[in-house]
């Protein structure tokens, strides 16, 4: 077999095709002497795609290439190459060449026509669409393929921009075939594929590729991979434009790229007991929990691409427990990689701190390790101080410092896009990042190809709704498609969705089941036990395993409170005579804010109160999240007296302890995992708090049943207030306590369940409340089902139409805006925008950066890179009342009219964003509201009467 070693021969043989395929350009400037031949793109890119094989690519992705090819790993690599070889051979068409007349003419000049029409018609033939059309014939005329048979192979070539073709784009190709080009042109193409088949070593391997039913998991990544090899082998700094001969051309571009090996987890000779004190740098002789314990032994059992999810309670570990998980199963699997989905930006960037200390004491298989590159994957990473520590300077583990430098830390900079963030080898991100494997958006491939070679860790799975739940089970059957091993980490889920995402994995992983009489996913009913942890099972039953809980038991009382901020002071006088830190969680951003000013009136200054919200610029909230962290995490020195209004964004990984809990009623998976920041941590309390007690307002529980307020029920319904008030309920009346965890899946279980609960007064109202809910989650279904990818087809499916109805870029603009509105359909915070202050008509930063405060903002140039930078950082989310409905466009209308920056949109940094300028006041007025923003509070929004 002819390797990726061999580019002499790659080079050589091009200086021997015809001098009217040498002619035939594939990358230019624009200008006649500055052009590459496409010979020697095709030839790079061939020479790269072996090179990614051999050296970069992990081995699941490999197998899932080559699976149900005659040769296995041969025939995969020679596929690849061979692909990434021909994927621009529609260039040799007059609808392409056309487009530089001066490289037209040298073409012409080689006997090479133009048909009249091309110049009207051309775009109907794009060069992809055109190279699988010309790819396709070639296969069928000299090598006996059916056209059906070669679709799922010649699909990579069309797809190799992002978006397969269409039936009807081929149609169209296939009808003009002036855009192709008349004989001569084909004698030029098949020339050309001769040349790369004979070049890549397939010529005897195509007959017997022609009877494979290629599958739809080789298709994505064998388009992703060749994707890859095209914008390597496209990048001039690595390829320069020029007809060269230089042997060592592609190692010398090759060592300029410097991708990183995959990661080869080795299997640690280590007890369970000791290899969680070990990873994550407990003192010597400290005891794993039983469900770390629990989730290891599960991990080494696991069938190959299997799941396994982990139910245990807040402050059980589950967090370590997934990242030993994710050793085991990488180990065992050959997985490349770890990519950790969590709910928000703020809990990623908790976690990236984590995920740094775990990788810093994880061992290689490798005697000389290299560098480890790691990504923080939202639209506002580079906020992040410690990844932009990352970013520039790096960070060396402390594996083998002993005998010398260990493992560096660093961001790639070629694979820190966008477009190709999941192709790290470890990945820290929200979960939008996952949910986007399944949009149909240009380039999802990527997505496909970069984590296909991972283990994939979903956290605080029970945070996502109905609508990100179509997407998330969706990822999950191509994730199972491609043997990717899962672990999902909830508190506690409802049976239900246990089983949904149970089927959704194991429908990728084992094919698509025949209807049996026996439902395999029933022994998931109910409860089953707690701390548990479900996994994938030989076939479709799955295993069922539960544990000891860590003995960090809590008894919180539960006690229910009228909705005022009055009766709210009156309760945090009494009971914070002797002191005490207290969280009060609100569901509305609006809710924190008048609770807190209305506190901080009632109480006065002894008693002080801060906010804790999403709707922050963006510098201010990274602080406000470290502070949090910071000041009431594990190792934090909380302040005597400290009262923490909140949103939900305290309820999610974050490892903070409080003394009182006061909570808007919520969905009782989300009150418990509230309570979970319950005497979280060992203190010593003030006198009148040693016993954990939750408080439940946001409620009028005067009425039969219950009135939650209707910010609480614009949220999260009134089905599932209802519900959590009901099995709430007893526990309220008859004084029992909660105790966590022991209650947690009774609870869950009951009120997400079909059993009648809460007194007999309530049924009615609850049932009307279920045909609510059920119809809103019919809608949010089938709103999911219009971008979303479809099922995994059976092999030998071409990706024709796959994409069909695509967004585009999903992840185009600041923050991946346009993919995120459609995996969070529901999301309350739609529009960003940047804010600066105005004086004097000139924009300027903020004051109260840390770096470049107070700084003039030119709006008739583009400003320097790191004034860009600074200004990128003041992003600013609007909330949903501001941009529902009609309303955003009359917002970007204004705010565009307000400040016109066509100055700044080759800014990588700032080009199409929007800015709301504000006075000295910190105060604005648009489209009907009036804005005011805090540093510490905020931004509030107020509608005009």
């Amino acid at each position: 077999m002819r390797g990726c070693s061999d580019v002499r021969v790659e080079y050589r043989v091009g200086a021997e095709l015809s001098p009217a395929a040498q002619s035939v350009w594939g990358k230019s400037r624009g200008l006649e002497d500055s052009w590459l031949p496409l010979w020697r793109h095709l030839a790079d890119s061939w020479a790269v795609a072996g090179r990614l094989w051999d050296e970069w690519l992990p081995a699941p992705v490999k197998r899932a290439i080559s699976a149900g090819l005659p040769g296995g790993d041969s025939d995969g690599r020679l596929l690849l190459s061979w692909l990434a070889g021909v994927h621009d051979i529609g260039k040799a068409t007059p609808a392409f060449a056309f487009q530089v007349q001066p490289l037209a003419d040298r073409m012409r000049l080689c006997g090479l026509s133009f048909d009249s029409r091309v110049e009207a018609d051309r775009r109907l033939a794009p060069h992809a669409t055109a190279g699988q059309a010309i790819l396709g014939e070639w296969l069928v005329r000299d090598f006996g393929w059916s056209w059906a048979d070669s679709l799922p192979f010649t699909v990579v070539v069309g797809g190799h921009h992002g978006i397969p073709p269409r039936d009807r784009d081929l149609v169209a190709v296939r009808e003009r075939r002036f855009l192709t080009g008349d004989e001569e042109w084909r004698n030029v193409q098949e020339e050309l594929l001769a040349w790369m088949t004979d070049v890549a070593g397939v010529g005897d391997r195509l007959r017997d590729w022609g009877n494979v039913a290629l599958g739809q998991q080789a298709q994505v990544l064998l388009t992703g991979a060749v994707v890859v090899s095209d914008w390597i082998a496209s990048n001039e700094e690595f390829f320069p434009v020029d007809c060269s001969t230089d042997p060592n051309r592609l190692d010398w571009a090759w060592g300029e790229l410097d991708l990183p090996s995959p990661w080869r987890a080795v299997p640690e000779a280590v007890h369970d007991e000791d290899l969680v004190a070990k990873r994550f740098g407990l003192p010597s002789g400290t005891v794993a929990y039983p469900v770390q314990r629990a989730a290891m032994e599960t991990a080494r059992q696991l069938p190959e691409g299997g799941i396994m999810i982990v139910e245990a309670p807040m402050g059980d570990g589950k967090t370590e427990a997934a990242l030993a998980a994710v050793e085991i199963l990488a180990a065992r699997f050959g997985a490349g990689g770890c990519f950790m989905a969590l709910p928000t930006r703020a809990t990623s960037d908790a976690m990236l701190v984590r995920g740094l200390d775990w990788l810093d004491r994880l061992p290689d298989a490798d005697e000389e390790p290299g560098a480890r590159d790691v990504v923080l994957a939202h639209g506002k990473a580079t906020f992040n101080p410690d990844y932009e520590s990352l970013l520039y300077r790096g960070r060396t583990s402390a594996i083998g410092m002993d005998e010398g430098p260990g493992v560096e830390l660093a961001v790639h900079r070629w694979l820190a896009s966008r477009k190709k963030v999941l192709l790290s080898s470890f990945v820290i991100g929200t979960i939008d990042q996952l949910l986007f494997l399944t949009l149909k958006s240009r380039c999802v491939v990527l997505r496909h190809l970069g984590l296909a070679g991972k283990v994939v860790v979903i956290d605080e799975a029970h945070a996502y709704d109905v609508h990100m739940s179509q997407y998330l089970d969706r990822a999950l059957e191509w994730l199972g498609a491609y043997g990717v091993p899962v672990v999902v980490l909830s508190a506690t889920l409802p049976a239900r969705r246990r089983k949904e995402m149970l089927a959704a994995h194991d429908t990728g992983r084992l094919g698509r089941a025949r209807r049996t009489p026996v439902d395999p996913y029933v022994g998931l009913d109910g409860d089953i036990g707690y701390p548990v942890i479900i996994s994938s099972g030989i076939d479709r039953v799955p295993t069922v395993r539960t544990s000891a809980t860590s003995g960090r038991d809590v008894t919180a009382s539960v006690t229910t409170m009228p909705d005022g901020v009055e009766e709210l002071a009156n309760l945090l006088r009494a009971e914070l005579v002797d002191g005490g830190c207290v969280l009060v969680v609100r569901n509305t951003v609006a809710r924190v804010q008048e609770t807190a000013t209305e506190l901080r009136r009632l109480l006065g200054p002894e008693v002080p109160v801060t906010v804790a919200h999403s709707r922050f610029m963006a510098l201010d909230r990274a602080a406000k999240d470290r502070w949090l962290r910071d000041t009431f995490g594990p190792k934090g020195e909380r302040p005597s007296c400290h009262v923490v209004v909140a949103s939900q964004v305290a309820e999610q990984s974050l490892d903070v302890d409080f003394d009182l809990l006061v909570t808007d009623l919520a969905p009782v998976d989300l009150v418990l995992q509230r309570m979970g920041r319950l005497h979280r941590h060992q203190r010593v309390r003030p006198a009148r708090l040693t016993r954990p007690r939750c408080v439940i307002t946001g409620a009028d529980w005067s009425t039969t049943p219950p009135a939650p307020v209707p910010g609480s029920t614009a949220v999260y319904g009134q089905w599932a207030l209802l519900r959590s008030a009901a099995v709430l309920w007893p526990h309220v009346e008859e004084g029992k306590p909660v105790r966590l965890p022991a209650d947690i899946p009774r609870l869950v279980q009951a009120a997400y369940g079909d059993g009648i609960v809460g007194p007999p007064a309530w049924n009615a109202a609850i049932e009307r409340a279920r045909e609510v809910a059920d119809d809103k989650h019919d809608r949010q279904r089938q709103a999911a089902d219009v971008f979303r990818i479809g099922q995994v087809a059976p092999a030998g499916e071409p990706l024709l139409n796959w994409l069909h109805g695509s967004i585009g870029d999903a992840d185009k603009g600041s923050d991946d805006a346009k993919g995120r509105g459609h995996v969070r359909a529901d999301s309350t915070e739609s529009l960003e925008v940047i804010l600066l202050i105005r004086r004097d008509g000139q924009l300027y930063t903020p004051d109260w950066l840390q770096r470049d405060a107070g700084r003039e903002v030119p709006t008739h140039c583009e400003p320097d890179w790191r004034l860009a930078k600074a200004v990128a950082r003041c992003t600013l989310p609007l909330p949903q009342t501001m941009t529902h409905g009609g309303s955003i466009d009359r917002v970007i209308t204004e705010l565009e009219h307000r400040n016109n920056l066509v100055a700044w949109r080759p800014s990588s940094w700032l080009g199409g964003e929007l800015v709301l300028d504000m006075d000295d006041d910190l105060s604005a007025h648009i489209a009907g509201f009036d804005l005011r923003y805090h540093p510490q509070d905020g931004l509030t929004v107020a509608k005009r009467v």
